[in-house]
This record gives C-alpha cells, structure tokens and sequence, in this order.
C-alpha cells in the first residue's frame, strides 16, 4: 500500500502535456533499494490516441551490459519475457499492475543484486501517426541490506505495578542516507496480529499506540534512545494486559527524488515473553502496640495492611474508643482532629507513614489521657482525572486496648564478644538496662584474678559526664580505657589493648531515680574475661613441598604462625619476607606485606619484581616466585610481627615478634628434551624453481626456552665444510652468513616460521649452484636476569638434499691430470677447458677454487657469463689473471707467485640460458675439472736481490747517504761562520788606526793655507 500511495504522489506531480502530443513518463530515478525487498515502479502514457486502454512492455539494460536491451515483461504479449526472467514472470515475483488504462506498476517481489540496471518503460502505438515519446527510462540501484535488529531472548514474570525495561540494538550501514523508525509490539495470547505500543517515526516523533495513549500521557509507557542504535522501552506500573510476546521492528526508509520517503528494509528481533501475575486486591487491617504502655514512656501504635500485593495507594484514619483522631491521606496530607494538632506542634505526637502499607501513631510520652481503645481504617484509593480521590475499598481494623504499666526494677543484661582474649587485642563489654526509658547512671567495676578487692574502672553520671578509677588513671589506661554510651539503656566499655592482668570478672551497676520517687532502682551484672599471653607461644614455621627447583619452574614458600589458633586471634600483624642469596651470609628484606595489606619491596635482587606473588591470610602467608633462575638459589625466612591498637596509633612498634627457620632452595636446571627431526630427504627440483627445507622439531624442554634456527648449506660441487646461509636467533632477528651478504642472497634464501615447532628455508629460483645438502640447527637458549643469554640445549636436523632434474644439457670439463713446479716470484698458469663445443644458446660462467691439507677450500675468482669480475680473497685481488682464450677455454694466471700459493687449484664451468622471462639467465647445468697441483720452490737470491729482499736493507741503502751529508755539512757551517766572524773583527781594528794618525797629521798642519790643506785633502 505505501508503494501505491509513492506512487500514486508521484503522477500527480507530472507535469501536464499539451493535447495530441503522447508522452510516456517513468518514475524518477535513480531508485535505491535493498537486495531481498520489493520494489515498484511506476510508467503512464499521456497525450495518445486510440483505446483509453494501452499497452506497457518493460525492459532493462543490466550494469553488466549496459547496451543490451533485456525483455521483462509485457501486457500485450505473453511471451515477451527473456528466458532470464520468465521463470520469476510466471511465479508472480514479476508482475505488472494496472491502476487504470494509461497507468501501471510494475512490481518486483523480492530484489536480487543483478536487478540494477536502466529499467525502460515502453507503450505500442495506437497512434494514426507517431507524435512525441513512447517510452521512458529511470534508473534502479540495488544495495546491501545493512539492516539489523536484535534483543536478547528472554522471559519476565512480574507482579501487576512493577516495571519493566526492555532494550532493542538496531542499526544501519547504508553508503545512502537513510532514516530509521522503530516500533515496539505486543503480541497477546489468542491474538494474530501484534498490538502497537509505541513508535519513534523516521521524523523522530514518538507515537504511542491507541491502547497505551493515557498510559503515555502519564509517564507510564516511555521509548528513549540510549545512543546511536540502542532503543529502550520503559512500561511501570505493569498491568494483566500487558501479558505476551513483546518484540520491536525496526524500518530503513530513502527519500525518493520526487521527496517521498520508502520503506526499503524492515527487520524484527527476537520475542520477549512477559507474564504478569494480578495483585490480590483484597486485604486485612490489624493495629499492634510496638512500646510497652508505661506513664512517661513512649507509645507507637502500629496500623498494617495485610495480604494485599502490589504497591496500591492508601490513605488510613485512626480512632480512639470509637472517635477519629487523625488522618492521612494517599498523598501524605495529615489532618489532626481535637487537641491532636497542638500536641504535634510541640514535639509530644507523631504521626507517620512507615511503608506502602503501614502507618504509625507515635505518642513521645504516655499520660492517662491516652488509654482506651485504639482502631484503624485504611481506604483503597485511585486518582481520577480530575485529580480527586476515588474509594476502591474500604477495611476496618480489630479494637487494641491500651492499658498504663507500674514501673519495675531495672534489669541489667552485661555481654562481651569474647571472653577469653589474646593480649593486645580488644575487650568489648556491653552493659544494657531493661524497662522503660529514663535517665540512667552507671559505673564498671573490675576484680583481678586470684584477688576479691574490686577496683573501679569507669563510671558515667546521668549528665554523661565520665571519670575513670583510681587505678585507670596512669597514661596506658587513659589511652586504653573508653566508656561510651550507645543509646539510653545500653553502655559499652572497651579497653583497647588488653593485658594480662586484665583479667579477671567486670561487674556493670547501673541506678535510676524517677520522678516523683525517692529510692534508687538499681540493677547489677557480671562476667568474666581471660587474657591469653602471646609472646610465649608465638612461633613461626617456614616450609615448602620443592627444596630443589627445576629452572624456569614455580615454587612456593609458605610461611604459617603455629602454636596460636589465629582463628581466634583478631590483631593486626605484618610479614617480611627475607632472602640469603648463595655465597652469601647477610639477609636482605625482599618484600614485606603491612598489617593493612600494603606491599613494600626491599632494595635489593630486583630481578625478583614481575616474577613474584605474594598472598597473606590469617596468619599465613604464601611466597610464589615463577620463572626460576639460579639468582632464586639461597636461603629464605620470614618474620612475623604482632602489634595492637595502642602501639599502630603511637609507637609503630610490634607488640610480638617472632622469625621462622631458614629455608634453603636449590636451582637446577631441567632436562633438556629437545628433540629436531632427523630423517634424511632427497628432493628432486625443476631449473628455477621455487622449493623449500623444513626443520620440524619434535619435542620442546619444559619452561620459557626461546629457539634459533640456524641453516647450513653444502654444495656438490666441493668438498668444503658447511656454509652458514642464515640464523633467525631466539628475539626473531634474522642474520645472513659471511658468504650470502649479497643482496641476490637475500632474496633467494629467506626464513619463514610457520608455527613453535615447524621453521622453513624458501629457496627461490632454484639454479646449479644451488645443488647440494642441507640442515637445520636449533638451539634453545635461557635469559638470566642480568640480560645475558646462555645456550640450554643443542641439535641438527638431518640432511635434506636438493639436486636438479636433467635438463639435457651436459657441461662436460677435461679431465687432464695436471700437476707443476713453480718458482718464488714466479708466475703460474692453469687451464680449463670443455670437451663439447660450445651451444649458440649457452652462456658460461666460470670459477676458480684453491685449497690446502690445513685449509678449507676458497674461491679465488668468477668470471660470469656477461664478462664480469668477482674476486672471492682479496689478499691475492692483485696477482690473480682470469680470462677466456677461447669459446671453449678459460685461463687463470697468478703472478708473484708466494710460498702461500702452493696447493690444489680446479675450475668449475656453468652454463646458462635464457628461460620464459627475458632477460632471465638460469644456471642449467655444471662440471668441475679436476685438481692441479702446484708445487712453489724457494728461488735462489743473489746479492743484488737479497739486499732488494731485504726491507730493512733498502731503506738503509736510501736512508744513510743523507744522514752523512747531514752530519759533514753542520762543521763546515760552523768553520765558515766562525772565519767572517775574525775577518771582521780584523777589519775594524785597521779602520781604528788609521782614523787616529789621520787625525793626529791634521792637529800639525793647522798652519797651512786652504790650497795646501785642498791639496792634502786630494791626496
């Protein structure tokens, strides 16, 4: 029907077309809708001619093939239907529907997800000419039903007036947007179709359903949305018509591009039954005396509703001999008749309601005014809609006479809660007088073991002012002694921390004066309490079921106190674990466990942290320590420390101490149970490849032993040792052997751990080279607490030999014994070369091999099949020579040749090819010559050549002539430096003399005229 209504919307928001020009119209689309849900689709024709009746066909062109046009279904032909929809055609999962002549639906029953397409609604003229459209397209997108909705199966059995919550999980994962309605029914029994209760529509309006409208109205009946899926009915007040199955729908709804809103997917839960049992309505009142009817004592009068269920709202009236006093309504109003009001105002009257079904009628203090006969009368009631109260029923109470009591003796009942004690803990004594309420006095007294002198301990006037004894009154007592009052006939005496002497029996008095009297009324108790010494039987045991503790293992100490039944003992106590570590004589705390449950660890063996549980009971306490290792070994106590009230509040210190015995543990290691599967295998593989080696373990040691696998690796081709190819160690880090460094080598070997017991070696591309024999090491290792690892346990796995399948290609190299003498210095030449002549489609590769008695063999040099170069030690890189003379020949030169140089010398020659990758060369076959021995002679050395041997030689010859120039050149330096030295001096003695005769010769001529003394001058 909501399909039909969509629809129906949807042709009148057609637009109107011209007269005479026919027009097909198709619903708009695209149309979401969820795979498994009907769908329909509307088409009308307009504008045509002929019979008011047409015709309609429908076709789609499917996602998959948006060219083709597929037939569907038509009203004109039966047979219009593809063979791919006249099966779902004829069962009436497709169907046409005819709203009038120009109009129709076509429906589609149940949606698979091939159903999305371009659907295609066409008309046959009718037509004298063709004028306007005759067919239409709208497009239908079928998506997931993302939908859910679920609530826990379950049953209630509830009593009419309790409440019920019930929660329903709905959600929604459409990419669409998309909105979510939710219903919840009631399915009652005999019925066939389900009652609404309550909505939140796709708008998030709440709607009740029409039975549960006043209910919804006054709160009753509530649907709140918890969060984002949860949906939670609340019903109070539960009603016999609310019996039944109770489950919720919930609905996803799209807006259509004409803005109307569709259902797509509808989901319901799980069904929830409910039974509500009717409340019995019918009831009985009775009245009871709570207080005993004394003058001046309390009085509470008690009226009870009895046999009636449920919670029904009540209002009673009292009545003393026959004439109300009070009433209360069903909402709490009091109303006071005669002197009533004035006697609640000033404290003297109380009247109350104590549950749903009893009311009290208290008097605080009882005079003759209030005997007689006291009654009831409790009403039934039910609110109306006008908020006035309307009478259900009625009932009236029995007649309870109340009679005035002359007052008795007081009674005195004195109690303790133990009356043999341990020293330290507490004494509790409760003193409590009978008869009616009163102001009391009281004193304790106490009488020693072996002593009939009493002495007073405390004592409390009617004021409640305390005083202690004479002998109370030192510090420890003032501390220790507590008297209190609990109400006004009960009196506790407590002493705090109990000793010894305090032993003995403890007498309570207790006096009253009443009003209006002269004598005392006394009442009087006593009991006696034992104190136990603890300091003489406290002991400590430590034990424990393992002395000797396998590594990695769990062991327990237990650490018991003995000889007290701590069952009975209620004092606080500590204990402190201690450990002697081995080779050592202190003891150091290792953790210690307060009397309030506190841990505190020591300072000291942190590797205990993580590993250690502790436990503490009454007086046991238990030490779990997992993982073991040798730091565990040693010697273990405990101590125990005993304190009460007086000492935890002032002094911290233990009352008792007591330590146990020492406790040796030894640590040893577990048997080793490792076990790696050691049958030999053969595999026979295809050039490149891909295989790979197990290492399959078949037993484990007991305890937390992390495993590194370690893979060897042995060619054919030589008889070396084996090479290490890689190890994945026990924290999962891999590590590549010196020979397979190289990033081919990487790629081609890795590790893969497929489960705790079975490791794998991949081999990729599996070439010549790759021949040969393998295994698996595993060790298992042990981490100390010190960070280091140490290895527990050993073995290998057995071989695994991989060897290619013939491939017929053969690489035959001359078998030529050959064996040479060579000089020191000298140069030596080996050959290599193939029977068979050399293939057009072949490349090859050759290497050189060396080895000695006392060394394993070494790869001197590749020479690959593209020309390059790989040296394998380096120390000989410069001497070594390696070409190919010939397409069938290989040569290797060594130059300078050494000593060191002796031993055997082969070749080993690949050949390649080209497979199905290009550019992929695969070593497909390979053969090794066989050794060449080459023997190096001492050469015979000359002078020349033994000063040129000689290092030290050489640089003595270079070295030395400049030494000597050096030293002859300093004293000639020094003789010329000193020779100028006198030359000069010598020459500025000459100098001297000659300035003082020249100056002496001018003195003597100072006569001669300025001719004479020209011409001297020139002279």
């Amino acid at each position: 029907m909501a399909h039909i209504l969509c629809v129906a919307s949807f042709f009148l928001s057609l637009t109107k077309l011209s007269i005479g020009q026919r027009e097909v119209r198709v619903q708009e689309g695209p149309l979401y809708r969820a795979v498994g849900y009907p769908v329909s689709i509307g088409c009308n024709v307009s504008g045509h001619q002929g019979p008011s009746t047409q015709d309609f066909q429908w076709s789609v062109y499917l996602s998959t093939d948006p060219e083709k046009e597929i037939q569907i279904i038509s009203t004109k032909d039966a047979h219009f239907s593809y063979t791919v929809y006249a099966s779902r055609v004829q069962s009436k999962d497709i169907y046409i529907e005819r709203l009038r002549g120009d109009s129709v639906l076509l429906h589609i029953s149940k949606l698979q997800m091939g159903d999305a397409g371009n659907y295609e609604c066409h008309t046959p003229s009718t037509d004298e000419k063709y004028f306007g459209s005759y067919s239409a397209k709208t497009i239908l997108t079928v998506i997931p039903d993302t939908l859910s909705a679920t609530m826990r199966n379950q049953t209630f059995s509830k009593e009419e007036g309790e409440s019920l919550e019930l929660t329903c999980e709905a959600s929604k994962a459409t990419a669409q947007h998309t909105h979510l309605s939710l219903t919840w029914y009631l399915l009652q029994k005999g019925r066939s179709q389900a009652t609404k209760i309550i909505s939140l529509s796709k708008d998030f309006m709440l709607t009740p359903g029409p039975s549960y409208v006043d209910r919804f109205s006054t709160g009753d009946v509530r649907l709140n949305k918890l969060g984002v899926a949860s949906f939670k009915l609340s019903i109070d007040r539960l009603q016999p018509s609310d019996e039944g199955q109770l489950f919720c729908e919930a609905t996803e709804w799209i807006q259509d591009p004409d803005e109307t809103w569709t259902l797509i997917t509808r989901k319901q839960t799980d069904q929830t039954v409910l039974r509500v049992q009717p409340a019995v309505r019918d009831f009985e009142v009775n009245v009871t005396a709570k207080s005993p009817s004394t003058e001046g004592k309390p009085l509470e009068l008690v009226c009870m509703v009895v046999g009636r269920s449920g919670n029904p709202q009540l209002e009673s009236i009292w009545f003393l001999n026959g004439m109300e006093i009070a009433q209360i309504d069903a909402g709490g109003v009091l109303d006071l008749k005669r002197d009533y009001g004035d006697r609640m105002s000033q404290g003297q009257l109380q009247l109350s309601k104590l549950n749903p079904q009893a009311f009290s009628l208290k008097i605080f203090s009882m005079g003759p005014k209030d005997v007689g006969a006291y009654s009831c009368t409790v009403a039934e009631v039910i609110r109306t809609r006008t908020g006035s109260w309307q009478v259900l029923q009625k009932k009236q109470s029995p007649v309870s006479q109340v009679q005035l009591r002359e007052p008795a003796a007081r009674s005195v009942t004195i109690s303790t809660e133990q009356q043999a004690v341990w020293e330290g803990e507490v004494i509790t004594f409760f003193c409590k007088a009978g008869g009616a309420a009163s102001s009391l006095s009281m004193s304790w007294w106490h009488i020693p073991q072996d002593q009939t002198r009493e002495m007073l301990v405390a004592s409390m006037g009617q004021d409640g002012t305390v005083q202690l004894g004479a002998s109370s009154t030192g510090p420890r007592y003032r501390s220790n002694t507590r008297l209190e009052k609990v109400d006004w006939a009960t009196f506790r005496l407590e002493i705090t921390s109990a000793m010894v002497t305090d032993s003995g029996a403890y007498e309570c008095r207790v006096s009253e004066r009443p009003q209006d009297q002269v004598r005392d009324l006394h009442g009087t108790q006593k009991i006696s309490v034992t104190v136990k010494s603890l300091k003489s039987i406290l002991q400590v045991n430590l034990m424990s079921r393992q002395p000797q503790v396998k590594l990695t293992r769990t062991f327990y100490l237990s650490c018991r106190v003995v000889g007290v039944n701590y069952s009975e003992l209620r004092l606080p106590f500590s204990v402190t674990w201690q450990f002697q570590p081995a080779g050592s004589g202190v003891f150091h705390q290792l953790i210690r466990i307060s009397h309030n449950g506190t841990i505190e660890w020591g300072d000291f063996l942190s590797q205990f942290h993580g590993r250690t549980k502790v436990s503490k009971s009454p007086f046991h306490s238990q030490l779990l320590i997992h993982d073991a290792t040798a730091e565990e070994a040693g010697v273990y106590q405990c101590k125990v420390d005993v304190y009460d009230r007086q000492s935890l509040c002032t002094s911290g210190l233990a009352r008792v101490s007591a330590t146990s015995n020492p406790l040796r543990i030894a640590v040893t290691l577990p048997e080793n149970k490792l076990s790696v599967n050691t049958d030999n295998q053969v595999q026979e593989l295809s050039v490149s490849s891909n295989t790979h080696v197990e290492c399959s373990i078949l037993s484990r040691s007991t305890g937390s032993f992390p495993l590194s696998i370690t893979w060897y690796f042995s060619p054919i081709s030589t008889n070396a040792s084996y090479l290490k190819i890689l190890e994945m160690d026990q924290t999962s880090v891999i590590q590549y052997g010196e020979k397979y460094q190289t990033p081919r080598s990487k790629q081609k070997f890795h590790p893969e751990k497929v489960s705790q017991d079975l490791f794998l070696l991949h081999i990729l591309s599996m070439e010549d080279s790759d021949q040969g024999q393998y295994y698996c090491t595993v060790k298992e290792w042990l981490l100390s607490t010190n960070g280091t690892w140490q290895m527990f346990g050993r073995k290998n796995s057995g071989l695994t030999k991989l060897k290619l399948k013939p491939t017929g290609s053969k690489v035959r190299v001359s078998k030529v014994s050959w064996s040479g003498n060579v000089t020191e210095h000298g140069e030596a030449g080996f050959n290599c070369s193939l029977d068979d002549s050399e293939s057009a489609a072949s490349l090859y590769s050759v290497t050189w091999y060396w080895s000695r008695q006392d060394t394993a063999s070494q790869m001197l040099v590749h020479l690959q099949y593209d020309g390059l170069l790989e040296y394998g030690v380096e120390g000989r890189r410069r001497r070594l020579q390696c070409y190919r003379s010939s397409p069938t020949d290989f040569v290797l030169k060594l130059h300078l040749v050494e000593m060191e140089d002796a031993g055997m010398y082969w070749c080993r020659v690949a050949e390649w090819r080209q497979h199905s990758h290009p550019g992929k060369w695969i070593n497909q076959a390979s053969h090794e010559s066989q050794r060449m021995v080459l023997w190096v002679l001492p050469s015979e050395l000359t002078f020349s050549s033994r000063i040129c041997s000689s290092a030290f030689l050489v640089h003595f010859l270079v070295v030395c002539p400049f030494l000597v120039l050096l030293l002859l050149l300093i004293p000639l330096l020094c003789l010329y430096w000193k020779v100028r030295k006198l030359s000069r001096l010598s020459y500025s003695q000459k100098e001297k003399v000659l300035w003082v005769d020249m100056k002496e010769t001018t003195r003597g001529l100072t006569t001669v005229g300025t001719e004479a003394g020209e011409e001297e001058e020139g002279y």
